[in-house]
């Protein structure tokens, strides 16, 4: 495993994951801990953030968790189920991507991260360990990047 993440995008703060394959639901629970050190969005130095998107691609299913006002560090603990055989898990995606909330004009992009085979050091790490150790939950944090995971733009 390549351990070297990209460094050409900017970094835009962490967000701890979990990870779970349940055996016994046939499926992966997803949970969104919390974040850390987000940049900051708006004028006072702070953001509202809220999880918008967590989607295994090619599923299609996008889920948004309760926004957070004031704040550069909040603390989500929400978990999403996804009914998925195991080895379905190996040719999926999973992408994330945390927004910053404003009233009466768009909502600003804070960053994202997308962990699956095609990922690269601790973000592939953590979806081979979550392969790996079925029934057990796997915690990581990850570095949201600038960059905008595709499949959200379209549905």
């Amino acid at each position: 495993i390549d351990k070297t993440e990209d460094k050409s995008l900017e970094e835009r703060g962490r967000i701890m994951i979990s990870l779970k394959y349940s055996s016994q639901k046939a499926g992966l629970l997803i949970g969104i801990v919390r974040c850390a050190h987000l940049a900051a969005m708006d004028a006072n130095g702070f953001s509202d953030p809220y999880v918008k998107t967590v989607s295994l691609k090619e599923l299609r299913k996008k889920l948004n968790l309760r926004q957070n006002k004031g704040t550069v560090r909040p603390s989500h603990r929400d978990e999403f189920f996804y009914e998925i055989k195991h080895c379905d898990l190996t040719k999926k995606t999973l992408e994330v991507t945390v927004w910053d909330y404003d009233i009466g004009k768009s909502n600003d992009f804070i960053g994202g991260v997308t962990l699956g085979i095609n990922a690269k050091g601790e973000r592939l790490k953590h979806w081979f360990d979550c392969l790996k150790n079925k029934d057990k939950k796997i915690e990581r944090w990850h570095t949201l990047t600038n960059e905008l995971p595709g499949s959200v733009l379209s549905d």
